[in-house]
């Protein structure tokens, strides 16, 4: 349940105390805590999973809330990404350093949502080269609706050897896309890069299509593991049984 404090500018958005974390916006702006306390706090794996993927949705959006976006069904356009990117896979990272501030390129980060239909995208290869096959047919074009492509690319931050999503944003031109068996491409080398991602997104107006990232990057999946999970929990002092 939402709730409004009586203090001036302060609008806190969700308590999020089970996972270690409080999330609330003041004047404006998105603010992240954790959550302290002199006793030992639980954490049971649950709790500890739960814990990581909040660790890592507030990671992506830490870069992605720079970049512009289009999230039109939630109250905020945190909350309505947090929901989206709450099914994403579980990153399990260790409490080493700036480690704990990581984000990982992955199939599915939420780019955008909203009522326009989603259009299918994959990555894959036309006349030899690589492109970006979308579901979008000739009739999508009109004067009123723009193509936004978004990239996310995966940085290893070599002063600290952290990873961390970075993502941008441009518009695209109708001229740029290929009509090919009666769906638009989007070809070029850069699609054959195994550190990025896409999500091309349908804009009209105040509406846009839901869209995810799709990438051939699995750079993630090394954190994802049983293994993973164990050296991240010792690093928190071990899980409650």
């Amino acid at each position: 349940m939402n709730k409004k404090s009586t203090s001036k500018g302060l609008i806190l958005i969700g308590s999020l105390r089970k996972a270690g974390v409080t999330t609330y916006m003041k004047q404006g702006k998105l603010i992240t805590r954790v959550s302290r306390s002199r006793e030992r706090r639980s954490n049971t794996l649950p709790q500890f999973i739960q814990r990581q993927r909040m660790r890592h949705t507030i990671a992506l959006w830490k870069t992605l809330k720079f970049c512009d976006t289009m999230f039109t069904e939630r109250q905020t356009p945190y909350l309505n990404f947090a929901s989206l990117a709450n099914r994403l896979p579980v990153v399990f990272i260790p409490n080493i350093g700036l480690m704990t501030d990581a984000s990982f390129l992955m199939p599915g980060i939420p780019m955008s949502d909203g009522k326009l239909p989603p259009i299918q995208e994959q990555l894959g290869e036309v006349d030899g080269m690589p492109a970006l096959i979308t579901s979008l047919k000739g009739e999508a074009w009109d004067t009123h609706t723009k193509l936004w492509l978004y990239t996310a690319e995966q940085h290893i931050e070599y002063e600290y050897r952290m990873p961390r999503v970075r993502f941008s944003m441009r518009e695209v031109s109708w001229e740029e896309m290929t009509f090919v068996d009666g769906h638009y491409v989007l070809k070029d080398e850069v699609f054959a890069d195994e550190m990025k991602g896409w999500a091309l997104v349908l804009v009209n107006g105040e509406r846009c299509s839901p869209q995810t990232i799709v990438t051939r990057c699995t750079l993630y999946q090394q954190y994802t593991t049983e293994e993973a999970m164990e050296k991240a929990a010792k690093s928190y002092g071990g899980l409650t049984k």
